[in-house]
C-alpha cells in the first residue's frame, strides 16, 4: 500500500490542469476537521477536453483500480472510458483516490464548483468544495462513516459561519 501524499496527488493534477473540486474527509481536513482520512476525492468537470487532461495526470500517478481484498489492478482508461463511469475507485503511487462525477446529494461538479473556494496546497492551487456542501453530501451517502463525521463537520461549519457574521 502507497504511502498516502495528498499534496503530490494535488499536485500532479493541477500540473495537468484537471478542472475538479475536492470533496470528503480531505477536504473537510483543509478546513480543519480533525478527523483522519486516507483517500482524495474529486468530483471533474464533465468535459471531454478535462476527461483527457484527467487521464493524463492519472497516467502520471500510476493510477490503478483498487478493489476490496484484491490487488490492484491495471488500469487502461482515456477520456471517453473515463467519462463514462460515474465512480473510480483508484489507489496511486500517492495514495488513493476516488473519483466520482455526481457525489451524493449534489449535482456534480457545476453545483459544487458555485460554492467552492480556492485553496492553496504545497503551492498547487486547488479548488475546495464549500463545508456547507461537504456536509450536503455525507448527509445524503448516509453511510455509517459519514454518521459519525457529521458532528464534527457541523460544528466547523457552524464555527465557520459564527465567523462570517463576525466580521
Amino acid at each position: 500500500m502507497p504511502d498516502f501524499v495528498p499534496e503530490k496527488i494535488a499536485e500532479v493534477l493541477a500540473r495537468h490542469g484537471v478542472a475538479c473540486v475536492y470533496i470528503g474527509g480531505f477536504a473537510a481536513y483543509l478546513y480543519g476537521s480533525s478527523l483522519l482520512t486516507t483517500d482524495v476525492d474529486i468530483v471533474p468537470a464533465a468535459t471531454a477536453e478535462n476527461y483527457a487532461r484527467l487521464s493524463a495526470a492519472l497516467k502520471a500517478l500510476g493510477a490503478k483500480v483498487r478493489a476490496e481484498g484484491v490487488e490492484p489492478l491495471p488500469f487502461s482508461h482515456d477520456a471517453d472510458s473515463l467519462a463514462a463511469v460515474g465512480v473510480w475507485n483508484l489507489t496511486t503511487e500517492y495514495g488513493d483516490l476516488d473519483i466520482t462525477v455526481e457525489p451524493s446529494g449534489t449535482q456534480g461538479y457545476t453545483d459544487l464548483h458555485r460554492g467552492s473556494r480556492p485553496a492553496n496546497l504545497d503551492g498547487a492551487t486547488i479548488e475546495l468544495a464549500s463545508l456547507a456542501d461537504i456536509v450536503r453530501s455525507k448527509e445524503a451517502a448516509g453511510r455509517d462513516k459519514d454518521r459519525r463525521a457529521l458532528p464534527v463537520l457541523r460544528e466547523l461549519l457552524a464555527r465557520q459561519l459564527r465567523d462570517q457574521r463576525a466580521h
